[in-house]
């Protein structure tokens, strides 16, 4: 039986967004598609240059809560 208990970022914890949700979900700063990082687990807009967070397969998707990235 596989350990479930992986730290993130292993290749274990690595979960896949469903294609299906990652149609729908818009940045909620720009209303622009996102793009998904499976190695990061985050969801990115570079519009407004945040990237946002997967947590346990749930996007965070609250610009508070959301990496900056740099230029």
């Amino acid at each position: 039986m596989e350990d479930q208990t992986q730290k993130p970022g292993s290749a274990a914890a690595v979960r896949k967004v469903d294609s299906k949700l990652l149609e729908i979900l818009v940045c909620p700063v720009t209303k622009t598609t996102l793009e998904y990082d499976a190695k990061a687990q985050e969801l990115v807009s570079p519009a407004a240059k945040l990237a946002y967070p997967i947590r346990d397969g749930i996007p965070i998707l609250l610009e508070e809560e959301a990496r900056r990235l740099e230029d």
